[in-house]
C-alpha cells in the first residue's frame, strides 16, 4: 500500500447528527487515521469551499441523509473519485450517478440484514400467537375473553404457513432463521431467484403472490424496492388474506397500496397490519389510528449501538480495499434492477 493516504471526505447534511451518531465512540477519529480526511464535512454548501481538496478526494465515507448528487456535481468537484463507502443499506436514490462514471459503490447491505431479519422474525413468532391483537383485546375486553379469544383464533408457530415476499439479503436470512429455529411452513415469493439459490435456501418450490395471501396465517415483505415493485401490493391480494392473518412489513412502503390495506382491514376487522415503514413516512394518521395496525417507527434496521458494528465492518472493507483493491458488498448497476 501507498505510504501516502489516499484522500477521503465525509459526506453529510450540514447537521452533524447522522455522522455522530453512526461514526460514535473513537470510529470517526479510525476513519480519520485510515484516511487523509478533509476537517470539515462536505455537504451542499460548501463544495465551492472545498473545490482544491475534492478535486484530489479518492474516497467519500456516508451514510443516511447525504446529499445526493448530480453526475454533474461529481464530475465537476469530485474528478478523481474512486470509492464511495456507504455506511447504510440501499444506495438506489443516489448511486447510479458514481456507478455511471466507474465509481465504485459498496454499502452495508449485508450487514444490515442481521438485525432486521431477527426483527422481523420476532414479529412473524408474535403475530403467529395473537400477540398483535391481544394488545387492543386485552384494552377492550378484560383478561378473559381476549385469552379465550386469542388461543382460538391463532394457531402459533407450529406447522403454521408463513408467507416470505423477497428472498434478497434481508429476505433469506429470515428463511435461514426460521428454518434452524421453527416447525413453520415457508411460502415464498421471488421471481428474480435463481434457481441454484432457491436450492441453496432449500425450497422445494416458489408461490405466487396469490397463494400466499390466500393461504398463509403471516404475511411478511422484503421485496426489493424499484420502479416495477411500486403498488404491487394491492386490494387483490390484501382481499385474499384469512380473517386472522397477519401482514408485516419491514421492507419498503412504497410497495403497498395503502388505501387498499385499509379497505382489507376494515372489511375483516381480525386481520391486523404490523408496519415498521410506510410511504410517506410519518404513517398517516387514519392507518395508525386503526385499532388492528400496529406501526413502530422504522427500527428494524439498527438500534443504538448496533449501528457501530456496521461502522466497524465497512472501515473493514475499507481497509481491505487500501491494502488490494478488493471489496465485500458491493454494489453494481446491475444489481441496482432487483436489490432493494
Amino acid at each position: 500500500m501507498d505510504c501516502k493516504k489516499k484522500k477521503g471526505i465525509f459526506l453529510a447534511g450540514p447537521d452533524t447528527f447522522r455522522i455522530d451518531y453512526i461514526f460514535a465512540k473513537g470510529r470517526r477519529k479510525q476513519y480519520e487515521e485510515v484516511l487523509d480526511m478533509c476537517p470539515d464535512l462536505i455537504h451542499e454548501g460548501n463544495l465551492e469551499e472545498h473545490r482544491d481538496f475534492l478535486r484530489q478526494t479518492e474516497v467519500i465515507v456516508c451514510t443516511w441523509e447525504r446529499p445526493i448528487l448530480t453526475a454533474e456535481q461529481i464530475a465537476e468537484y469530485l474528478p478523481d473519485l474512486k470509492l464511495l463507502i456507504y455506511v447504510a443499506g440501499s444506495v438506489q436514490t443516489f448511486a447510479r450517478p458514481y456507478l455511471e462514471r466507474g465509481v465504485r459503490v459498496v454499502s452495508a447491505w449485508g450487514v444490515m440484514c442481521k438485525p432486521v431479519a431477527e426483527f422481523a422474525v420476532g414479529e412473524i413468532i408474535h403475530a403467529n400467537k395473537g400477540f398483535y391483537r391481544s394488545l387492543s383485546l386485552y384494552r377492550e375486553l378484560g383478561y378473559d375473553a381476549a385469552h379465550w379469544d386469542i388461543l382460538k383464533k391463532y394457531p402459533g408457530t407450529y406447522h403454521t404457513k408463513v408467507g416470505i415476499l423477497g428472498a434478497g439479503m434481508i429476505g433469506s436470512e429470515v428463511i435461514r432463521m426460521l428454518k434452524a429455529c421453527y416447525d413453520v411452513e415457508l411460502m415464498v415469493f421471488d421471481p428474480f431467484l435463481p434457481p441454484a439459490r432457491q436450492s441453496e435456501l432449500g425450497l422445494d418450490r416458489l408461490y405466487s403472490l396469490e397463494e400466499i395471501f390466500s393461504e398463509c396465517q403471516t404475511i411478511s415483505n422484503h421485496i426489493a424496492n424499484n420502479p416495477q415493485t411500486v403498488g404491487m401490493l394491492d386490494y387483490h391480494l390484501f382481499s385474499l388474506m384469512k380473517d386472522n392473518a397477519t401482514f408485516i412489513n419491514t421492507g419498503r412502503g412504497a410497495q403497498v397500496v395503502e388505501d387498499d390495506l385499509i379497505r382489507a382491514l376494515t372489511e375483516k376487522p381480525e386481520r391486523s397490519a404490523v408496519l415498521d415503514v410506510t410511504w410517506p413516512e410519518p404513517v398517516r394518521r387514519d392507518l395508525q389510528a386503526m385499532p388492528n395496525v400496529f406501526c413502530t417507527p422504522h427500527i428494524a434496521g439498527f438500534a443504538a449501538d448496533e449501528v457501530l458494528r456496521m461502522t466497524d465492518v465497512m472501515l473493514d472493507i475499507l481497509k481491505t480495499y487500501l491494502q488490494d483493491g478488493t471489496l465485500r458488498f458491493e454494489v453494481t448497476l446491475e444489481m441496482l434492477k432487483t436489490m432493494a
